[in-house]
């Protein structure tokens, strides 16, 4: 055996207490208790938590600094606990649309990941369909669309007409399409109105782009996606009351999916308004939304839990609007502490949940199980070891290259002690310890989450 990790070690049966977990040629060969084989490395993780490694189904790696951006992002994931990343399509200057620039983010993975990459894609105003089908060849693990258009080039809005006849392409696939659900027209006629009413604090972030905003494009999106046939997919719902319509469809018989980012799940803007713009995401945190979505997350009405990661660097929030600063927040290494801890404060069970919302759930949702998001043998060693220490989070030592983050200065439950990727040592609680590289691109496989 290459290693053994001995602890606790976290299995789909439940906890192996006094455990050991063995390694050999970036598996996992066997987990067993009592003796452990012979091995070349032999790592005690005593009290600590050995847990499958973390898969962030939503990061935004490329969106400013481009394809090299994967370095710094899959460094901050590693740190956090977090094996794999599902990347957005929208990197600068242009999008994942075709085959030329598939190739062109794997050869980037290659030479800058730390962590494993799978990769959404998507299409461009007034494209056709040819790409799709040799994009899902390809491996990316689901497509994603926005309605609302921040960008004419690296993020734009697709048409009704358009967005139809992709749900149609991927209506035969396991495929899921995801969307960036606010109704464009809403959004704008409130933010005129909220800047002519010199309306400028984070407080106005949320009723500028209103529930109404959301909820108009979410529904859209999924009666689309039901008459379709397809897999329709809401990336980031911020209410209860979106959680309740997807639930709705699916109960129909309707492949409809919702995931929830961690910052709704922490941040108020009602009470939390001193962090102002440190905290400005789209959709907007909404006011007394936290404890409801708890329950969503309890009742297994949520997909999954990601971080939306996004790689903007601090400067862009420093304005004298709320409506001129950048949107989105880094948050990959504050993943697994923030939604461990949120856990255990509401006196869940935190274990069960961390396991299941940022391993189990997106591995089977993205068409990685049981390879990733499982300790059992066979599937690949993407392991993490979390350790239940309280610590205060400190934006300055983060390993993102953007040393900000909303969460400075909040106490945490646990920290991460040891990363492996692959087999490979990543994170050894103090230091990146791997190489780029390292992570791997990971195209979709043969799971799905309507099985």
């Amino acid at each position: 055996m290459d290693e053994v990790i001995q602890g606790t070690i976290v299995t789909p049966t439940g906890p192996i207490e006094h455990g050991w977990l063995a390694i050999a040629g970036g598996k996992i060969a066997a987990i067993g208790e009592g003796k452990a084989p012979v091995a070349d490395r032999v790592h005690d993780a005593g009290t600590a938590l050995v847990i499958p490694g973390v898969i962030d189904g939503q990061t935004h790696a490329g969106s400013y600094g481009g394809l090299p951006g994967i370095a710094s992002t899959t460094r901050s994931a590693v740190a956090g606990g977090v094996t794999t990343i599902v990347d957005m399509p929208y990197d600068n200057p242009t999008p994942l649309n075709t085959m030329e620039r598939l190739e062109q983010k794997k050869a980037a993975i290659a030479e800058h990941a730390h962590a494993n990459v799978a990769l959404y894609g998507t299409v461009m105003p007034g494209q056709d369909m040819a790409q799709v089908l040799p994009l899902i060849e390809g491996g990316v693990v689901a497509f994603k669309i926005s309605g609302f258009e921040s960008s004419p080039t690296r993020f734009p809005r697709i048409a009704a007409d358009q967005l139809l006849d992709l749900f149609e392409a991927l209506a035969s696939t396991n495929v899921p399409l995801g969307i960036h659900n606010e109704d464009q027209e809403i959004v704008h006629a409130r933010i005129a109105k909220a800047r002519a009413a010199g309306e400028n604090g984070i407080e106005a972030h949320s009723s500028s782009r209103p529930l109404a905003a959301e909820q108009a494009s979410t529904a859209h999106f999924l009666e689309l996606g039901a008459l379709s046939n397809a897999h329709a997919h809401i990336v980031h719902l911020t209410s209860s009351r979106g959680f309740q319509l997807v639930e709705n469809y699916r109960r129909d018989g309707f492949r409809s999916t919702g995931e929830l980012c961690v910052h709704y799940l922490w941040f108020d803007p009602s009470i939390d308004s001193a962090l102002g713009a440190r905290m400005k995401v789209n959709p907007p945190i909404r006011p007394g939304q936290i404890e409801a979505l708890w329950d969503d997350v309890v009742a297994g009405r949520v997909a999954f839990v990601s971080s939306d990661h996004s790689s903007w660097p601090i400067d862009n929030k420093f304005t004298p609007s709320i409506f001129d600063a950048g949107a989105g927040v880094p948050g990959l290494e504050t993943l697994l502490h923030a939604f461990y801890t949120g856990a255990a404060t509401r006196q869940l069970d935190a274990l069960r949940l961390t396991v299941e919302q940022l391993a189990e759930r997106p591995a089977k949702f993205f068409g990685l199980w049981p390879q990733k998001g499982v300790l059992q043998p066979g599937s690949d060693a993407d392991i993490a070891i979390l350790a239940l220490e309280p610590q205060v989070w400190d934006e300055t030592i983060a390993h993102d290259a953007l040393n900000w983050s909303p969460f400075h200065g909040r106490q945490f439950d646990c920290r991460v002690a040891r990363t492996y990727v692959g087999g490979r040592l990543a994170w050894d609680g103090s230091a990146i310890v791997n190489t780029p590289g390292d992570g791997k691109y990971a195209p979709r496989l043969a799971s799905h989450w309507f099985q």
